[in-house]
């Protein structure tokens, strides 16, 4: 299957290129590391205004990113993401843009029906959730870390769009953005006995074990919740962008926290545009 999120040239973005070919006026797509502002060790397109960079870098670069998909920057909102499944709704663009002090608070997920509002979310390796209803135009991010993986955020996000706008399952799109892949995240019991009791078919994101160790497939995890919450395979877009592979593109906490305790962070996001 070709891949859905491709380098934009001269630009600092991976496009979501068939929902914005299919949809005129959407924008959707995730950033890489490149082409922004910030200094080492979070250099230099850093969108995370949490990780201790200088927040006048982060402001320019999030500029920047509304500029160049075509979004005032008063669009840009965000929430303060805690690796929970709980998700809310926008009914006005703006929070967190420029600061901490106004993000949504406590939120992984957001979902929205108004034009004009640039959902983002920030990664360097959990998996980002893309949603959008055919019918009603509704779009929606969600922040997936195993945390919120395992507490089904996918689910959540479908019921949160079924019941506010009446969306029916067979009409949600989904795209599952870069992240760590199967191939390098390696994890304990620990998690694993968490990841048993998530999905029925938990056994087809486990690509190897030894001992109590796993590699898993935090993407093809979520995609068995989807299923399971009536998306059909055919309306689900998978990446095959490792962050952690491909650190010449993207920050990725898991290989990089561990030389220099800190790396910057690639959002994703997803929009209307106000006027066509």
């Amino acid at each position: 299957m070709r891949e859905p999120f491709v380098r934009v040239e001269d630009k600092s973005i991976l496009s979501l290129t068939e929902w914005e070919q299919q949809f005129p006026g959407l924008v959707a797509g995730f950033t890489i590391r490149s082409g922004g502002e910030s200094e080492q060790p979070y250099g230099s397109f850093n969108m995370g205004l949490h990780v201790g960079d200088e927040s006048a870098n982060v402001v320019a670069n999030r500029r920047k990113l509304a500029e160049q998909v075509g979004m005032s920057f008063t669009a840009w909102t965000c929430a303060d993401q805690v690796h929970g499944n709980r998700v809310c709704q926008v009914t006005a663009g703006g929070a967190g843009k420029e600061s901490l002090e106004d993000v949504i608070s406590a939120t992984d997920g957001l979902f929205t029906l108004e034009k004009g509002v640039l959902l983002t979310s920030f990664y360097a390796d959990c998996v980002p959730l893309y949603f959008l209803d055919r019918q009603s135009g509704a779009i929606g991010l969600a922040h997936a870390g195993w945390k919120g993986t395992v507490g089904r955020i996918a689910e959540e996000m479908v019921k949160a769009m079924t019941k506010h706008y009446q969306a029916k399952p067979e009409d949600i799109l989904v795209a599952i953005g870069p992240s760590i892949g199967g191939c390098c995240y390696e994890v304990d019991e620990r998690i694993m006995t968490q990841v048993r009791t998530c999905t029925a078919d938990w056994e087809k994101a486990v690509i190897s074990s030894t001992g109590e160790r796993y590699m898993l497939d935090l993407r093809q995890l979520n995609t068995e919740i989807l299923l399971e919450a009536g998306i059909s395979s055919g309306n689900i877009l998978s990446t095959d962008w490792c962050t952690s592979c491909r650190t010449d593109l993207f920050f990725s906490h898991r290989k990089e926290a561990g030389i220099q305790g800190t790396t910057g962070r690639m959002a994703s996001y997803i929009g209307w545009k106000e006027n066509l």
